[in-house]
């Protein structure tokens, strides 16, 4: 990851500076305690605030929204934080959802970052699905994103978005070379579904790993959220038997969230 810092906010809000550019994903920001509903009789309770506030984090160049739809993913402080910022980049749905001048991009379809003074950053939205087959009208539309730019030498970096392990991603390790990934995990589940899982397991995200063989391998999105049902530990077990030394490739970015509740 040579001249890029990634800082872990909380949750699967992550702050990429790169050639100048300062991309956010999935901004949420609001305080600890509340309990937001997900639909259809689900609901999650936030339990920790972010490391970094939104009036602390600075300029935000863009975002990329993997979906507008669920408060784990956007918030009502991560909905202020956009209207400062030029660039929003999600699904389709979502883009209708948000107006102005957010960009909807279904999977396989590709735009570019712009702006004065600074490289384009080419951006792949790229397949996902938030659940167990034909969940998708209940869990809404989802998309992850690869991003290229001028100097990169090992592949794109690319944010899984929230997704179960299902074809779709063989995809992504078919057509792309992928250095380093955002791995979007924490096995959500809610009561009400029972067993049934709306994001990466641990052993899912090792399949999915053992196929793409990135050089690093960032996990987000598995805390400070009550409905994740495998946080660290778990991941560090299911990696630590993988493959191809997967083990050795995962980076835990330093995390200091905010109170806790």
């Amino acid at each position: 990851m040579k001249d890029i810092r990634v800082t872990h906010i909380g949750g699967p809000t992550v702050l990429i500076e790169v050639a100048g550019w300062r991309i956010l994903t999935d901004p949420t920001f609001d305080a600890p305690g509340r309990r937001y509903s997900f639909g259809w009789g689900t609901a999650s309770r936030k339990r920790t605030g972010p490391a970094i506030e939104a009036d602390q984090l600075g300029p935000v160049d863009a975002v990329l929204l993997t979906h507008d739809h669920h408060a784990d993913n956007l918030d009502d402080r991560g909905r202020v934080l956009l209207e400062q910022v030029p660039i929003i980049i999600t699904t389709r749905a979502g883009a209708n959802r948000l107006g102005g001048s957010a960009r909807g991009m279904r999977p396989w379809e590709v735009t570019e970052l712009e702006a004065p003074g600074l490289p384009t950053v080419t951006v792949t939205a790229t397949p996902c699905r938030h659940g167990p087959p034909l969940s998708r009208p209940i869990a809404g539309a989802v998309v992850g994103f690869a991003l290229r730019w001028p100097g990169q030498e090992h592949g794109v970096f690319w944010i899984t978005g929230d997704t179960v392990f299902f074809r779709g991603l063989r995809t992504v390790a078919r057509r792309l070379t992928v250095d380093t990934v955002l791995l979007h995990l924490g096995a959500v589940r809610f009561p009400i579904t029972g067993p049934l899982r709306y994001s990466l397991t641990a052993d899912a995200a090792v399949k999915l790993c053992t196929t793409l063989r990135p050089r690093t391998i960032i996990p987000v999105h598995y805390e400070g959220w009550e409905h994740f049902s495998e946080g660290r530990d778990q991941v560090e077990r299911a990696f630590a038997g993988a493959p191809h030394g997967l083990g050795e490739r995962l980076h835990w970015l330093p995390l200091r969230p905010g109170p806790s509740t």
